[in-house]
């Protein structure tokens, strides 16, 4: 009986929070669809802005989850614009929750609402989500032969023609790196001994397809890249050995105690626009990222481990950055599940606005 308790205890910590970031999704995108209803008569950039708003009210709500509920410490190393900018953000990719990282960033500076992503083309099925992020100005993109470089050109330029902001994130590794995928690591490293690239021991060989199209492309737009580097505290076993970062489940159960964030800026100028030295830069990057996570998941130095070089800063976030998003939120969804044509409404723009969705994601990429 206790245990049975206990279990249950635990699936609440990611059920709650689950439930209520998924279940706000309707009443959210028809409040969205409203807007962008509104604004097909006003010009783009106003389009932009607003949708910026509402996106920012929605993420803070996430991040209420993610930072707030959890209570994970933020530890940041280097220093954060505290003026917004037009970025690429480029970051090693362990887990589900990197994409909230870039959120835990972006908040800092006030350009929540600018993030887009660079995402891997199945998330497109997502439910509402998959249809929304295109919207948004996410941009789905296929691995190896099949990317579409005219699809992802043609999207950004419309984007940066109407001056919408940009912080566009970016994994280049691709997938995710998992100590315990040996295959994939194996295989990773094997493609930068052919490519004649030094072999790198906690990262994946970057691609350098999608960040050179999205630096070429909007390089008039773009002010710098973010090189971000991700630790997760925790990720190591009683043996010493690193293990998989947590899932998105796994960290609103509050088993991710810190994260380590290790922040450069790299102005645009800095960075080559030819294919052949961009790729030797991207790599150079990557390395420099290897090194950071081999001291801080190996070092033999009990002040190193599990940090990052330089001052690290505990950077919390005010429950009035995130507090009011739960409330609107909250707000539009409660009546609609309240009465039964609400509910009615609710169901149909989960089920419609899902297919409708995919049909529109897979006619316009």
């Amino acid at each position: 009986m206790l245990l049975s308790l206990v279990v249950h205890t635990y699936s609440l910590r990611y059920w709650f929070p689950a439930t209520i970031m998924l279940g706000t999704a309707p009443a959210y995108l028809l409040s969205w669809g409203v807007w962008r209803l509104l604004s097909t008569v006003l010009p783009a950039r106003v389009y932009h802005k607003i949708d910026d708003r509402l996106y920012c009210v929605y993420q803070s709500m996430v991040l209420f989850f993610f930072e707030n509920y959890t209570g994970v410490e933020i530890i940041v190393y280097g220093d954060i614009p505290k003026r917004k900018e037009n970025v690429i953000y480029l970051s090693n990719h362990q887990c589900t929750a990197d994409w909230i990282i870039a959120d835990m960033l972006a908040i800092r500076q006030s350009a929540l609402g600018h993030v887009r992503y660079v995402l891997k083309d199945g998330l497109k099925w997502l439910p509402l989500y998959g249809w929304y992020f295109s919207q948004h100005g996410g941009v789905y993109v296929k691995r190896s032969s099949k990317f579409n470089e005219k699809a992802m050109k043609k999207k950004l330029q419309r984007q940066t023609e109407a001056g919408a902001p940009m912080y566009l994130v970016i994994f280049p590794e691709g997938t995710r790196y998992n100590p315990e995928l040996r295959s994939v690591i194996t295989d990773s490293q094997a493609f930068a001994e052919k490519e004649g690239l030094a072999v790198l021991k906690h990262t994946l060989t970057p691609r350098m397809k999608a960040s050179h199209v999205a630096l070429e492309t909007m390089r008039g737009h773009l002010d710098a890249v973010y090189d971000i580097t991700v630790a997760y505290e925790g990720a190591l076993n009683s043996k010493g050995h690193r293990r998989p970062a947590p899932s998105m489940p796994e960290f609103l159960c509050k088993e991710c105690p810190r994260v380590h964030i290790h922040f450069a800026r790299v102005d645009i100028k800095e960075i080559p626009p030819e294919p052949m030295f961009f790729r030797r830069w991207l790599h150079q990057r990557f390395e420099l990222k290897d090194r950071l996570l081999t001291d801080f998941y190996e070092s033999e130095d009990a002040d190193k481990i599990c940090k990052f070089p330089g001052e690290g800063r505990l950077s919390p976030l005010g429950l009035s950055k995130t507090v009011p998003s739960v409330v609107i939120l909250g707000a539009l969804t409660l009546p609609m599940l309240l009465t039964e044509g609400g509910r009615r409404v609710y169901m149909r723009t989960w089920v419609y606005g899902t297919l409708l969705g995919w049909l529109w994601v897979n006619a316009f990429p």
